[in-house]
């Protein structure tokens, strides 16, 4: 059946008249695009009455063509617009969902900090890690193997009081000192050695101002062929001026410890005072023995901190106890 040029006009003119009804009364992005589809696709309305122009006269389809042409553009407009529309509309939306009503009032939130013993002992490790250190950790509950023998502490050792010592009923202990990771590690590894080894130890201390039956040690190892007393004492000054500062001036004391000979304490002196700060000396031979190094081969040092002593100093504190307590009045001073 021939369609008349007429029809077909009237035709376009529905399908625009309807076309654009229904975009205006959309309300979504979704069904804005079902209608284009439906409207402007390949076997949508419009190509559909489109199809039919095969047999106009030439002028007709001229006439036709263009007229198709002005609604096809017609929908186009309308679907840009009305998506333009809907977008903005979605976009307020949710701004209106998100936006933050400042005239509400505002929910506290405390904010933490890093307790002054656990940014000390951090400090530290970092000090020593940047001279090359790994850190090491070990057992709180110790053989008194390595806690005591092979740290040549003889059975009749005064370090192995009852007084001094957390004993277990099993035989073993709480460590009274982190060396004990050093004898492990030195078993587990081949010279050359240099280890940090921070941690909990425990001793049977009356608590008061300076002690505590628990408190932090922070010990340092290095063994290697041709370690001298000179090394020692060239890396606690750098240690201790990167603590303290560049003038922090130092000096050692002839001591005595069981694992160490020679044995030094060493001091450095702070707001014109000389304070203790430490142990330190040259690795015993027994102890590279129990360990299967050669001392004829290897020598090494060693020495051990207090981390609440460098707390204590560092953020002055006159109280060991504070440091324990959990007062937050305390606490948010650093």
């Amino acid at each position: 059946m021939t369609i008349s040029p007429d029809e077909l006009e009237t035709q376009l003119a529905a399908i625009k008249e309807e076309a654009l009804s229904k975009i205006t009364a959309t309300d979504t992005l979704e069904q804005l695009e079902q209608l284009r589809i439906s409207y402007l696709g390949k076997k949508a309305q419009l190509s559909q009455v489109l199809g039919g122009m095969g047999k106009l006269a030439p002028e007709d389809k001229r006439r036709i063509g263009a007229f198709a042409n002005v609604v096809k553009e017609a929908l186009q407009e309308g679907l840009e617009k009305k998506r333009t529309e809907l977008q903005a509309a979605q976009i307020q939306a949710q701004l209106e969902a998100e936006t933050l009503d400042v005239t509400m009032p505002g929910v506290y939130r405390p904010q933490g900090r890093i307790h002054p013993l656990n940014s000390t002992i951090d400090r530290v490790l970092d000090i020593f890690v940047g001279l090359g250190y790994t850190v090491a950790a070990g057992l709180e509950m110790e053989t008194d193997y390595y806690n005591f023998e092979a740290l040549n502490t003889p059975p009749d050792h005064p370090a192995r009081d009852m007084q001094d010592t957390f004993y277990l009923p099993d035989g073993n202990l709480l460590r009274t000192h982190t060396s004990s990771v050093q004898i492990r590690y030195m078993e587990a590894n081949e010279p050359p050695i240099r280890i940090i080894a921070p941690g909990r130890v425990y001793r049977r201390d009356t608590v008061d101002a300076t002690h505590s039956a628990v408190f932090h040690q922070i010990e340092i190892l290095a063994v290697d062929e041709g370690i001298t007393f000179t090394d020692l004492k060239g890396t606690l000054k750098e240690f201790f001026q990167d603590l303290f500062g560049e003038e922090i001036e130092l000096r050692f004391r002839a001591s005595y410890f069981p694992f160490t000979e020679p044995s030094a304490e060493v001091d450095v002196k702070w707001r014109g005072k000389w304070l203790e700060m430490g142990g330190c000396g040259m690795v015993d031979p027994n102890v590279l023995k129990a360990v299967g190094y050669d001392p004829e081969i290897y020598t090494g040092f060693a020495a051990g901190f207090g981390a609440e002593r460098f707390a204590m100093v560092l953020h002055q504190i006159d109280d060991i106890r504070r440091l324990y307590n959990s007062d937050l009045r305390f606490l948010r001073q650093f």
